[in-house]
């Protein structure tokens, strides 16, 4: 039985606080004290105020007066967050000789409310001066002076003759205030009609000064109503957000005009205790039946008006309308409102009419354009060679016009990726949030738009993991756009020159790089199936990903290859100090001028530093022509970027370097293939990776060599070379 009953208290304590912390007093609280009416938040018990904040505690005394904070007597409370008290009269009175005979100043501590604006200090007397004083982080005090000789005769204002008023400001985080009052010099004239001074805050418009009466004898009135703030808490409603005390649906939250805390108030068409829940706060006003002259409804007819959830409507019989001006109803009009009314109609229609034409005509014209612009930038053409098989990346996907436009944003320029010879590339998000690089020729030169054309028939041959895959292309538009996978870590030229050349590349991941563009440039040349010259390599057209692997881009430039043909006599067309020599003065377009700009970019990868520099002396301006004498006179390694040269290295970096060189001769005849090329660099990154691992396996490495000698007494011969040229051609032929 103990148990049950334990928990039966438990079950009681918790329902209470529950009621409480959910805007409900307990059942019980005491409702008045008085004649005044006491409400949530504010309550005489622990259970019946808002617990947060101490200065809702009110208490009923023993001559059924509420008194809040320092015996302040509450006549009223306002939701709104004013809280109405009884303030004292500070006063002085002389007696005939002018000498004080009699005096009481207040001292009054806020805590947390605040004086409102709508209070006023006042002063009654003659030759009077009266201060009130706050005190507090900041302090302030005001003061006023009235004088006169003898009683007024007009009474009301107080315009400094026997009375004086002033406005109050209070810093928010002044708690306390003191009213004192003095006399200015000692007229013993006047005391027969102004014995005392006094000195008072009132609300405005609760005092009205009697020049005979106040004068004579104000300690009648001991006291005047004295208007105080109060809010909830520190926060605005913003801060609490859900978490306020307010009310649920029919309520809302304000900022307090204390500058500091939150209140409560009904919506419109409701009222009630809006700190409390629904069923016992805000409630519905029926406006069709209210006294009230602030809630009455406005109907003309009290027979029409209908009550409806937060407020009122009139409603007329069928026939009748309502004439909002009067709020009366009135017979329908069906003359010449009917035919206005029809006549409107009728004339919205033809316009309604009119723009749907215009709509279909705005969007055959814009199809018809698309379609032209489809045709003249070739699409025909191209979705034939797509449809009939004749390419081996048949995955090439046709985007619209209005899809490209919804990917950049309406080509924002926030989108821009960068801009070079070959066009504008803009960032694009697809439908399916797969970021892809969006390739747009400049308006107006249709050799950039021979050029995007020509790239994707060249792209269309290709599908290698070292080349930029082409997603697809918009021919809709004036110019064609190329859709390419996002590549997200710039270009080998930021690396080595620009915005990422913080980020140092390792030698390893140079030598990767080097071979990866050699094996695509000879799958290129050699496994594509028609030959594909890129006429355009350079480090600015190698693009990076996360994970530093090369690929490929901009092949505006290129041309294919046909088989019975090994060179290809075009107008010259590349980036100086890429561009090979030979193909300048000629004419003549073949591989062995891809084999020159790579050449270029093995330099760049050694190096460090650019292809064409002008600010480098005369003789080393041309970084083929720096490389190329510093390799004659034995001193490749001043050359070398410091950051990736060490002792173990020197010997791969010369031999890179002597095959830059040989890229790089002036007459083509004289070059590599980019094969040849491709294998000696993958052979000497195998042979690094190999000494690596014989040097982390010393006894797996020795084992090895052992077979191999064995095997060579058998005769057979040793796979060294072949091995190597085994996995170069592996590397070449990578495409798919």
């Amino acid at each position: 039985m103990k148990v049950h009953g334990v928990f039966l208290v438990a079950v009681f304590f918790y329902l209470a606080y529950t009621q409480l912390v959910n805007g409900q007093p307990h059942k019980d609280c005491q409702t008045s004290c008085g004649n005044v009416t006491v409400e949530y938040p504010f309550g005489t018990s622990p259970d019946c105020y808002y617990a947060d904040d101490p200065e809702f505690h009110l208490t009923c005394n023993e001559k059924e007066k509420l008194v809040f904070g320092d015996n302040f007597e509450v006549i009223d409370i306002s939701h709104s967050g004013e809280l109405r008290v009884m303030n004292n009269v500070s006063y002085t009175c002389y007696d005939r000789q002018g000498d004080s005979s009699d005096e009481a100043s207040y001292i009054y501590t806020l805590d947390n409310v605040s004086l409102s604006h709508k209070n006023k200090f006042n002063v009654v007397g003659c030759n009077a001066l009266a201060l009130l004083s706050t005190f507090g982080p900041q302090n302030y005090s005001t003061g006023c002076v009235s004088t006169c000789n003898s009683p007024s005769t007009e009474n009301g204002d107080c315009n400094g003759a026997g009375c004086c008023r002033t406005d109050v400001y209070v810093p928010l985080d002044n708690k306390k205030f003191l009213t004192v009052s003095a006399r200015l010099q000692n007229m013993t004239s006047v005391y027969d009609f102004n014995p005392c001074i006094y000195a008072f805050l009132a609300e405005n418009g609760t005092f009205h000064f009697d020049a005979l009466g106040d004068l004579k004898n104000l300690r009648n009135v001991s006291q005047f109503p004295l208007v105080l703030d109060w809010s909830v808490g520190n926060q605005t409603c913003d801060q609490v957000e859900n978490t306020s005390i307010c009310g649920m649906n029919n309520s809302t939250c304000f900022n307090s005009a204390r500058g500091k805390g939150y209140n409560c108030k009904c919506l419109e068409g409701f009222e009630g205790n809006p700190y409390l829940s629904n069923k016992h706060g805000c409630k519905d006003i029926d406006e069709c039946t209210s006294k009230s002259t602030i809630h009455k409804h406005n109907c003309s007819d009290p027979s029409t008006c209908r009550n409806k959830v937060g407020g009122f409507y009139c409603k007329c019989r069928s026939g009748y309308r309502l004439d909002t001006t009067k709020m009366s109803c009135k017979r329908k009009d069906f003359g010449w409102a009917t035919i206005l009314l029809g006549t409107t109609i009728g004339f919205l229609s033809i316009l309604l009419a009119v723009s749907c034409v215009r709509q279909k005509m705005k969007h055959r014209n814009n199809s018809q354009l698309r379609q032209k612009f489809f045709v003249q930038n070739g699409g025909g053409l191209l979705v034939q060679r797509l449809s009939g098989g004749e390419t081996s990346n048949s995955n090439i996907k046709i985007f619209t016009e209005e899809g490209m436009k919804t990917a950049t944003n309406g080509y924002d320029q926030s989108r821009i990726l960068g801009q070079g010879g070959q066009g504008t590339v803009y960032k694009g998000i697809l439908p399916d949030n797969s970021i892809v690089a969006i390739k747009k020729a400049r308006l107006g030169d249709n050799s950039q738009v021979e050029q995007f054309i020509n790239e994707v028939l060249v792209l269309s041959q290709i599908n290698h993991r070292n080349v930029v895959k082409l997603l697809g292309c918009c021919l809709e538009t004036e110019v064609p756009l190329l859709i390419y996978e996002f590549i997200n870590s710039g270009t080998l030229f930021d690396h080595l020159h620009g915005s990422f050349s913080s980020l140092s590349l390792t030698w390893e991941h140079r030598l990767r790089i080097a071979v990866e563009i050699a094996g695509t440039l000879a799958y290129l040349h050699s496994s594509a199936s028609i030959p594909i010259i890129h006429r355009d390599v350079k480090t600015a057209n190698i693009l990076l990903d996360e994970n530093l692997t090369a690929k490929v881009a901009d092949f505006g430039a290129s041309r294919l290859i046909p088989m019975d043909k090994e060179q290809l006599t075009t107008m010259v067309q590349g980036t100086l100090g890429y561009l090979d020599p030979e193909y300048y003065n000629t004419g003549l377009l073949n591989e062995k001028s891809d084999v020159y700009s790579f050449g270029v970019v093995l330099m760049e990868l050694l190096s460090g530093q650019k292809a064409l520099c002008f600010e480098r002396p005369q003789y080393s301006k041309h970084l083929v022509s720096y490389f190329a004498s510093a390799i004659k006179e034995n001193r490749v390694y001043e050359v070398i970027d410091e950051k990736v040269m060490t002792e173990d290295n020197k010997m791969e970096i010369k031999e890179v370097a002597r095959i830059a060189v040989e890229c790089t001769r002036l007459m083509g005849e004289e070059r590599p293939k980019m094969k040849e090329v491709a294998a000696e660099l993958e052979g000497l990154r195998v042979t690094k990776d190999k000494h690596h691992w014989s040097d982390q396996y010393p006894e797996e490495t020795e084992h090895l060599v052992g077979v191999e000698i064995i095997s060579a007494q058998g005769g057979s011969s040793t796979t060294d070379y072949d091995s190597i040229k085994n996995v170069a051609t592996l590397h070449i032929e990578a495409g798919r």
